[in-house]
């Protein structure tokens, strides 16, 4: 027998994702963790070609699409690729790989996070 511990195995911790908790930004001040997490969430969209294909995979048919088909954004592919990568570090997409493509979807929570964090502003 040895005299190691034995640790048991962690599963990676999941990226921060933008999640349907924060307050409306009216209701109170965002804790230090809400606030971290909003502002990636902007700061990733704050690009006119990151907000572009953000939007373009929220439109498109079925609310997922092939990297094929939003590529014509006015930069190059691997432009496209550091762009859809920067979006999905700040939990804004998810991607599923099939074959050869890789398609991409708004992470669900998302349209909800935001949704709430600017609900009654402005009313």
């Amino acid at each position: 027998m040895s005299n190691i511990d034995v640790l048991p195995l962690l599963e990676p911790e999941a990226p921060d994702v933008a999640a349907p908790c924060c307050p409306p930004l009216t209701e109170r001040p965002l804790t230090p963790a809400e606030a971290v997490r909003t502002a990636a969430m902007f700061k990733a969209l704050g690009d006119p070609v990151r907000l572009r294909l953000f939007s373009l995979v929220a439109a498109h048919e079925g609310g997922e699409a092939c990297v094929c088909d939003i590529s014509d954004v006015g930069v190059s592919q691997p432009t496209v690729s550091h762009h859809l990568k920067k979006l999905k570090e700040a939990g804004l997409l998810t991607s599923e790989r099939r074959g050869t493509w890789v398609y991409y979807r708004v992470e669900p929570s998302v349209p909800a996070a935001m949704g709430q964090l600017l609900r009654h502003y402005g009313a």
